[in-house]
């Protein structure tokens, strides 16, 4: 009995940390030729590996600056913790082939760059989508 509930608790939980990322999107501007990307796709835009999208078109990757959505994406997108990833842009930064993401506030302000530069892509909460913003990568 005790396996059971302890086996019953995992799962709980595991269904809770899918459901949080669920709530989150990787978006681009609605004018944009982008369509949908992977996650491979969408972790070499933001380390660095890639500047452009797929198909063409300079990608320049926002971030929030702290919070579930940060944490969440560097875990289940980057499938790096926020250490490894400074690491790679001071890497890029260094040897003069890129830089780090640029960091805004919250999910509003992500939507307002995106709307400012069709070129940008970044990652928000899935409420806070609007008309100027598509979904490129929503994980299941």
């Amino acid at each position: 009995m005790k396996i059971l509930t302890k086996a019953l608790a995992g799962l709980a939980i595991c269904a809770s940390v899918q459901s949080a990322w669920a709530e989150h999107v990787v978006v681009v501007s609605s004018k944009s030729a982008v369509g949908n990307l992977s996650k491979e796709q969408i972790a070499d835009i933001y380390l660095g590996n890639v500047k452009e999208f797929p198909g063409g078109g300079q990608a320049l990757p926002l971030l929030v600056g702290s919070g579930a959505v940060r944490t969440e994406f560097f875990d289940k997108v980057l499938g790096k913790n926020e250490a490894q990833a400074k690491a790679i842009w001071s890497r890029l930064v260094f040897s003069g082939k890129g830089s780090a993401p640029r960091e805004v506030s919250d999910s509003a302000e992500v939507i307002k760059a995106i709307a400012a530069n069709p070129n940008c892509i970044g990652v928000i909460e899935k409420s806070a989508m609007n008309s100027s913003v598509k979904a490129v990568f929503s994980s299941p």
